[in-house]
């Protein structure tokens, strides 16, 4: 079976390997802030930001990013905002940090990680802006399109919110990529294939494939520790990798089979820290597909 993986999109519309440039800028979360909560989504310990490089210069960010990707074949690079919630802070605040991230030629895209619920007009408008720039993609945390369990990991927006994003970025041109996270507690495998499909009919241009790690620090560590739910099997999720992918349409691009876990604070699964390990088997199921 064959799929469009994030690198063969790369190399069709920029011509070459393009990795991606985490970055930190220090923005923070309504999920956090108190604005619909204190605590975030229950299984987050840093806003997916682990391996962002911190600091206030984007170009000292930039350039110490680069180093940590040196050797891995990229010709060039997308500048990836990837901290907690990209697009919630002040347009002029976000107009200063998009604009200095892009300025080199080196930098062939924007790539803003948010909330469906943190892009008001005026963000929205500066996207469009930045689009007829330089390509932006927009990454946002859907997870699961299941309401109980949106409900149990504190998600605080509801799935109408993030089809109406998914509407009006896609109206601007904007590549859209939807997370999803497979083994969320008491999710069935059909409700999990459900949540893909309900990504694809929204109008989702990629996706993200995340196994659940559970985090030192997190609410739903405690949860796990207390024996309230099961993780899945390394087998089990490239199973439903291969069969998530089998059921995208061909257009969709894969941009990750699976997430990389803080191996400093992972608690469970363990399989998920040997990653060649975990492709390998995603990709023998997709190809027996």
């Amino acid at each position: 079976m064959h799929y469009l993986s994030f690198n063969e999109y790369c190399r069709n519309r920029f011509g070459c390997k393009v990795y991606k440039l985490s970055l930190d800028a220090g923005f923070t979360c309504p999920n956090r802030d108190g604005s619909l909560s204190t605590g975030g989504c229950i299984f987050c310990s840093g806003g997916s930001g682990r391996f962002a490089v911190s600091g206030e210069d984007i170009h000292k960010q930039l350039q110490a990013a680069k180093s940590l990707v040196k050797g891995k074949g990229a010709e060039k690079y997308m500048a990836y905002f990837q901290a907690y919630s990209n697009t919630y802070a002040p347009v002029e605040t976000l107009r200063r940090l998009y604009m200095a991230a892009i300025q080199s030629a080196e930098i062939v895209a924007l790539d803003v990680a948010t909330r469906p619920d943190c892009l008001p007009p005026e963000v929205l408008a500066l996207l469009e802006e930045i689009n007829q720039i330089k390509p932006v993609f927009v990454e946002l945390g859907l997870q699961t399109a299941n309401e109980n369990s949106a409900g149990y990991i504190n998600r605080c927006f509801t799935n109408d919110c993030y089809i109406r994003a998914v509407q009006e970025l896609r109206k601007r041109k904007i590549h859209v990529v939807t997370h999803l996270i497979f083994g969320l507690p008491g999710e069935s495998e059909a409700e999990m294939l459900a949540s893909v499909r309900f990504a694809a009919q929204s109008g989702t241009s990629g996706v993200k494939f995340h196994m659940l790690n559970i985090l030192e620090g997190t609410p739903i560590a405690d949860d796990y520790a207390a024996g309230a739910f099961s993780l899945m099997s390394r087998e089990s999720y490239a199973a439903l990798v291969a069969k998530a992918i089998s059921s995208l349409p061909e257009k969709i691009v894969v941009h990750r089979l699976t997430g990389d876990g803080d191996k400093r604070i992972l608690i469970a699964p363990d399989w998920v820290k040997d990653k060649k390990k975990t492709l390998n088997f995603i990709r023998k199921e997709i190809e027996r597909m």
